[in-house]
Parts: C-alpha cells; sequence; structure tokens
C-alpha cells in the first residue's frame, strides 16, 4: 500500500513511517516541523536528542534500503497538500498533523485561537484535498479517548443505540472535551463523518489513548532513527514525563489524588494499532471508530508503575501530589470498549513496568538533557485562565 502520512517528524508519526516501511508499504509525509518550535515555546527540548530531517532520512533510507519521500509544509497550504495527495496517490492517509496538547490549548487566548484555527482548517483541508485529489484513499484519523471525557456511563465506539419516546436510533456517543484541544477533535469527528457522508469518503477515527515509550523494535540502533520524547506540562504524557523525572531524581508530579482514570498504550502498541487499521480499511462512504488503547489506570497507577520499574534499573523514586491545574473529577467512573482492534487481531501488551524500564534505560544516559530543564517539571498552566505553578499537597491514605 502507499501510505501518506501527515505529521511525519512527530512522536508517532516518524516511527510510523519505519514500521510501515518495515511491513512492505511505500511511505510519503509532510511536516512543518512545528511541534519541534512548540517545545521550544514552552522552554523545553526532548529528553532523548532527535536530528534534523535530512540525517533521519538518511538513516531512513540506510535502514530500509528506500527513500521516504518527505513534503515540507503546513497543512494551512492547501494548494501544497493537494499537490502532494495527487502526486503520491496514497491509499491510505494517516492524519497525526495537529496541535496535540491539552495545556498548550488552555495557556491564552492566542494559544487557544491558534490551536483551533491549525486543527479545524488543518483537518478540513485534508478532506477537501482527499476529496478533489485522492477520494479513494482511507482516512486514518488520530482522535483522542479525551473527545468522550468521562461519563458516568460505559463508553462505546464512537456509536450506540439510543431509545427515546419510543424511537429507536444508532448515533454518535456524546463528546464531553475537556480543553480548547480537545474540542478540536470533537470538531474533527463531525466534518469527518460529514465528509464520508456526503463525499463517499471512507475513515477510521482512531479514538487513543495516553501513549508512553521509546522505541519500537522497527528502529534498530541508529540514534538518527529515534523518535523524540518530551517531559514538559505540555508535551510530555504521564507515564513519559514520570519516566523523565524518575531518571533525575524528581519526585513524580501527581495531580491531585492521582484518581483520574484514563487509557494508556506503549509506542509498539500504537504501531500495531495503526497499521491494523491501515490495511483494513472501511468500505466506501463509510466512517467507523476505533478506541486504541491497552488498560485502563488511574494516574496513582501509573505513579505506581513508574516507582516499580524505577527500582529493576536502581533508582528510588518518590511520588509527591500537587495541587490539580486542570479543571477535572479526581474521582470517576471509567470503562471504555475496545473491541473493533481486538477482533481484527490487536494483541495488546499488558507488561507496562517491563516497558517502563525499557524506557528508563533509555534516557538514563540523557540524564543531563532533563536535568538542564527540570525548572519546568512543576505545571502552572491553569485551566481557570493565568498561570501559577502548583504546589504540594497532603493526600489522606486509602
Amino acid at each position: 500500500m502507499k501510505v501518506f502520512i501527515a505529521g511525519i517528524d512527530g512522536y508517532l508519526g516518524w516511527p510510523l513511517a519505519q514500521y510501515l516501511t518495515a511491513r512492505g508499504h511505500e511511505v510519503s509525509g509532510i511536516d512543518n516541523f512545528a511541534r519541534r518550535q512548540w517545545v521550544t515555546n514552552m522552554d523545553s527540548q526532548s529528553a532523548m536528542p532527535i536530528f534534523g530531517m535530512n540525517e533521519r532520512l538518511a538513516a531512513f533510507e540506510t535502514q530500509f534500503g528506500k527513500p521516504l519521500r518527505f513534503y515540507e509544509g503546513d497543512l494551512l497550504d492547501y494548494a501544497l497538500l493537494r499537490t502532494a495527495l495527487e502526486e503520491t496517490q496514497p491509499d491510505a492517509i494517516v492524519h497525526l498533523g495537529e496541535m496535540p496538547s491539552a495545556p498548550y490549548s488552555m495557556i491564552d487566548q492566542e494559544r487557544a485561537s491558534y490551536t483551533q484555527s491549525n486543527n479545524v482548517i488543518g483537518s478540513l483541508n485534508v478532506l477537501w484535498a482527499m476529496h478533489e485529489a485522492a477520494p479513494n484513499a482511507h482516512l486514518v484519523k488520530l482522535g483522542t479517548m479525551g473527545e468522550y471525557g468521562t461519563p458516568n456511563v460505559d463508553i462505546p465506539e464512537g456509536f450506540f443505540e439510543v431509545e427515546f419516546r419510543g424511537r429507536k436510533d444508532v448515533m454518535p456517543f456524546p463528546r464531553q472535551a475537556n480543553s480548547f484541544y480537545h474540542l478540536t477533535k470533537v470538531h474533527d469527528t463531525h466534518n469527518t463523518m460529514f465528509a464520508c457522508r456526503t463525499w463517499g469518503l471512507r475513515s477510521t477515527d482512531i479514538m487513543q489513548g495516553v501513549v508512553f515509550g521509546t522505541q519500537i523494535d522497527e528502529m534498530g540502533d541508529d540514534p538518527r532513527l529515534r523518535s523524540r520524547l518530551d517531559f514538559d506540562q505540555a508535551f510530555g504524557t504521564a507515564i513519559n514525563r514520570f519516566a523523565c523525572q524518575a531518571v533525575i531524581d524528581h519526585p513524580l508530579t501527581v495531580y491531585g489524588s492521582g484518581g483520574m482514570k484514563r487509557g494508556f498504550l506503549p509506542l509498539r502498541d500504537s504501531m500495531q494499532c495503526l497499521g491494523i487499521a491501515i490495511e483494513n480499511p472501511p468500505k466506501e462512504g463509510e466512517y467507523r471508530v476505533f478506541n486504541q488503547f491497552e488498560e485502563t489506570y488511574t494516574i496513582a497507577e501509573l505513579a505506581d508503575k513508574v516507582r516499580e520499574a524505577g527500582g529493576r534499573v536502581g533508582l528510588d523514586v518518590q511520588i509527591e501530589h500537587f495541587d490539580n491545574p486542570r479543571t477535572e473529577r479526581d474521582e470517576h467512573y471509567y470503562n471504555p470498549d475496545r473491541q473493533h482492534l481486538i477482533d481484527l487481531g490487536y494483541k495488546p501488551h499488558h507488561d507496562v513496568v517491563a516497558e517502563v524500564e525499557i524506557m528508563l534505560r533509555d534516557l538514563l544516559p540523557h540524564r543531563q538533557r532533563i536535568l538542564d530543564k527540570q525548572e519546568i517539571l512543576v505545571p502552572d498552566i491553569r485551566w481557570t485562565g493565568g498561570r501559577r505553578r502548583s504546589q504540594v499537597i497532603e493526600i489522606a491514605p486509602a
């Protein structure tokens, strides 16, 4: 298959290009390197060094014996995007090219507005470019489990049956996004569903949990093929951030009691799931939803797993609870489905501690890079507006 990846320089995009190429697919992609700039704007850097695109492309060709066709540009540049799809004629388009941070979108009006315009218009451009230049392609669109929020009922995969006033219908499950970023994903869902219904496009909307990890097998030993690993409050996801804190002896920053539950999956499982979705396209005009995660855990449980993994590599990991800068419930019901990918062959990895141990061993040689930016490890972005550094709080024993 020919696969076009939007956001190919990112945390997921770069390893996905390698994973798919190793499976025999022809990969091309586009990126404007915005993720690098966003992290710099947070006064941070990747915990593991990342190389420039020219070096990455050279390493890719050496590793896989074929070049990767790359377009430098923005999804807001519609002419470039359409040209790229016309030239590559992909069978699948994987859309990872959005600003992916809830905290970043909540900093101020400027970033909230940027997040909405960048993500929603960029995704709309992808739909139009498909419609005009690659109408038979399959769009694999990265959404987020955060679209659903934390309802007090089970979460289906996108749709559920409703009975109201004696009549039944299958309808989209309600979205209860909790940031301006998550709201962009909801808008994307509606636009994509409409485009499939109206133009006959086909799409898989991936409601992905939080991804963690430093490597996949296909990367080999060449450091130029490694992906980025962020640890700041905006772009460092929970386990990645905890792992970076652990290697510099910084207490793990658990928000509130840590009772918030989410779906998580290792980087290698994310690649497996995306590959399955790409290789099993829906029929013409079909919009489908896959909930993509390995298991659900509370943040406190994840912190304990990082502490256990730290012990295996000789680290004395401490945990501290900080007042939560977000507006969210500390304790809640959370039971999402994830059957569609299982039915297509997804085999989850269940040893989170072993995966975190790999991360810690990968991060220890880069300890100084994290130490150089350790002042950013305690959050200060407030959902209620403004910025104020979180403080340590006492949590009563269960």
